[in-house]
C-alpha cells in the first residue's frame, strides 16, 4: 500500500539506522584467509647420499676399417671377367677379376723353350770341355783352346739358370692374370668393368676390401689423463651413436700414441670394436667413454642447484633440521651428466635445493619435497663427512 506522503520520510530515516547498527556488529563470517600467515613455498631437494662414482673420458672419435686393402692389378691387360658382386662379403684368395692370359701363357711357353735350348747347349759345351781337356792332358790341343771350352760350358751353365728365372717370371705373371682378394671383408664397388684395359701403374684402384668385424674407433684422449691411467690393464670403452643412441658392444683401447698432436694438443689413441652386428661402418662420428678412476664416497649435486656469486665461486641452498633456508658455500670439480661433483661445502644427508629457488630467499620457511613426496628432516652434517 503506498503511504501518504507526509509518513515516507520517518519511513526511510527508521531503514537507514537498522542499517548503519547492523554494518556495526562484529564480522562472525569475513572469508577465510583474509590477515592469515601464507603457508611456507615448496621446493624440490635432493637428499645428499654418499655413492662410488666412475669418472669418465669423453672424446669424439672416427670408425676405421680392421684392414683395408686395394685391389690394384700387377700385371697389364684386358678385363675377361669380374666374378663378384658388389659390396659382398669375400674371403681371402677368392677370385675377383680374370685378366686375358693368353699373351703371358705364350711368355711361359717361349722360356720354357729357351730353357730346352740351354740344356742343349749344356750337354754340346760339357762333352767339348771334357774331351779339350783330355787331349790338352795329351797335348793334342792348344792350352788355350781347352780353356774355351770350359768357359763355354760354364757359360751354358748359366743360361740355364737365366732361362728358369725366365720361366719363373713368366709362370708369376701368368698367376697375376688372376687378380685375387688380399683380405677377408666387404667388397666396394667395382672402378672398372669387362673389356677395360688396365696397368700396373694405373692411380685408381680396381676395388677396396674392408673388414669390419672387428673395427678401430680413433679417438683423441687428454694427454695428462693418459698419462695417469697408464697403468692400467686394458680400459673399457663405450660408444654414443651420432643419433644419441648407446652402442651395446663395448670396446677395449689397444694403445694411445707416445707423442702429443701439436694442432690439438691431445693423443691420438685406437679402440679395437668386435662389431658382431655389423653397425659400426668406416667413417662414422661416435662419442667414445672411458672410465678413467673411480671415486668412493663422492657427492653429486643437481646443476640446477648450484649458481655461481660474483666472486666467482659456487653457492648452493639447503634445508635445514627446522626446514629453513641456509647457503652453503661449495666447490664442485666437474659435471657427471646433469649433476655436479662437489669437493667441499655440502655434507651426507644435507637437502639442496634445485628447483623452486626464484620464490625463497635465506631464512625461509619451505615445505621441502623429494621426487613429489614431503622430505624428512635434513641430518646435520658430521665430523668427517665434509668433502675436501
Amino acid at each position: 500500500m503506498k503511504l501518504p506522503p507526509i509518513r515516507r520520510a520517518p519511513a526511510i530515516a527508521g531503514t537507514m539506522l537498522l542499517l548503519f547498527l547492523g554494518g556495526c556488529q562484529p564480522d562472525q563470517q569475513a572469508p577465510s584467509g583474509v590477515g592469515a600467515a601464507r603457508p611456507p613455498a615448496a621446493v624440490d631437494v635432493r637428499t645428499l647420499v654418499a655413492k662410488d662414482i666412475e669418472l669418465k673420458e669423453t672424446s669424439s672419435g672416427r670408425v676405421t676399417a680392421f684392414r683395408e686393402a686395394e685391389v690394384r692389378p700387377q700385371i697389364s691387360g684386358i678385363i675377361q671377367k669380374r666374378l663378384f658382386e658388389e659390396g659382398s662379403s669375400v674371403k681371402k684368395g677368392d677370385l675377383l677379376y680374370q685378366v686375358d692370359p693368353a699373351p703371358y701363357q705364350a711368355t711361359l711357353e717361349s722360356a720354357k723353350a729357351g730353357l730346352t735350348v740351354a740344356q742343349a747347349n749344356l750337354d754340346s759345351t760339357r762333352n767339348k770341355a771334357e774331351r779339350y781337356r783330355s787331349l790338352a792332358a795329351q797335348s793334342a790341343v792348344s792350352r788355350q783352346d781347352a780353356e774355351d771350352t770350359e768357359a763355354a760350358w760354364k757359360q751354358s751353365e748359366a743360361q740355364i739358370q737365366v732361362a728358369k728365372a725366365t720361366i719363373q717370371s713368366a709362370r708369376i705373371n701368368l698367376d697375376y692374370t688372376r687378380i685375387i682378394a688380399p683380405i677377408s671383408g666387404i667388397i666396394s664397388r667395382s672402378s672398372v668393368s669387362e673389356g677395360a684395359l688396365v696397368s700396373v701403374q694405373q692411380a685408381t684402384a680396381l676395388a677396396t676390401i674392408r673388414q669390419l668385424s672387428p673395427v678401430y674407433v680413433d679417438i683423441k684422449r687428454n694427454a695428462l689423463l693418459a698419462l695417469k691411467s697408464a697403468q692400467q690393464a686394458e680400459m673399457e670403452v663405450t660408444l654414443t651413436l651420432e643419433d644419441g643412441t648407446a652402442y651395446a658392444e663395448k670396446g677395449v683401447l689397444k694403445f694411445s700414441e707416445s707423442s702429443v698432436d701439436e694442432g690439438t694438443g691431445m693423443l691420438n689413441a685406437r679402440v679395437l670394436f668386435e662389431n658382431r652386428d655389423g653397425q659400426l661402418l668406416p667413417g662414422m662420428f661416435v662419442r667414445a667413454s672411458l672410465a678413467t678412476k673411480t671415486l668412493q664416497n663422492a657427492l653429486l649435486v643437481p646443476q640446477q642447484g648450484v649458481t655461481r656469486t660474483p666472486n666467482g665461486g659456487a653457492s648452493a641452498l639447503v634445508v635445514n633440521a627446522e626446514n629453513k633456508v641456509e647457503s652453503r658455500e661449495v666447490s664442485v670439480s666437474q659435471t657427471i651428466g646433469d649433476q655436479w661433483l662437489v669437493s667441499s661445502g655440502l655434507a651426507v644427508g644435507e637437502r639442496v635445493i634445485y628447483s623452486g629457488l626464484q620464490k625463497i630467499k635465506v631464512g625461509d620457511t619451505v615445505q621441502p619435497l623429494e621426487d613429489g613426496k614431503p622430505a624428512g628432516g635434513g641430518n646435520k652434517p658430521t665430523t668427517g663427512q665434509k668433502q675436501e
